[in-house]
């Protein structure tokens, strides 16, 4: 009888782990496609997105999220036909739930610290790309300081709510439907 090898066994599982990574991260574009298509569900899709991430760190860990999220957002931002919703998971969406899972690994205060500060860069960024790639020539109502408040405390608070429901899917995911798969 032939045995199987520790070679061999590392093998298969370096290709289950291959091939499960790049399904997530077509089916993340393809989500990012529906979000194109259907502009009301881009932000929406960039979150339902991220979700190949989320498996990818739960079940493989290290380097695998972070090609997925690599994959996703190069060929989204090259392929798809309305860029927000690849923009959306390449600036934020994509790449935070891997680092949530790292900062969650610390102190309660130091990692909502932590969060806080990627999301305010990120919004920043989104917001002065907003201000310079506006296509309307009238930015009067991105340059108000009051508009500008008012979307700062929105956007805290959704992001909030957004860690939130994230901790709870990810322990719906553990909890319910972690088994169900053969990862």
């Amino acid at each position: 009888m032939i045995g199987v090898t520790v070679k061999d066994k590392n093998r298969k599982n370096d290709t289950k782990r291959l091939t499960v990574c790049a399904m997530l991260a077509a089916l993340s574009v393809v989500l990012l496609y529906f979000g194109s298509v259907i502009e009301v569900l881009d932000l929406s899709m960039a979150v339902i997105a991220s979700l190949a991430c989320i498996i990818a760190v739960i079940e493989y860990g290290k380097s695998a999220p972070w090609a997925i999220y690599g994959v996703t957002s190069l060929l989204s931002l090259i392929l798809l036909p309305n860029k927000t919703p690849a923009a959306f998971y390449a600036i934020f969406f994509g790449f935070y739930p891997i680092l949530k899972e790292k900062f969650e690994k610390r102190g309660k205060v130091l990692c909502w610290v932590l969060k806080e500060a990627v999301f305010n860069v990120c919004l920043a960024g989104m917001g002065v790309a907003a201000y310079f790639l506006s296509t309307t020539g009238d930015n009067t109502l991105l340059s108000s300081p009051v508009f500008i408040g008012i979307l700062v405390v929105a956007a805290e608070l959704v992001f909030i709510l957004y860690d939130i429901a994230l901790t709870r899917l990810i322990s719906f995911y553990i909890i319910r439907l972690r088994h169900r798969f053969k990862f």
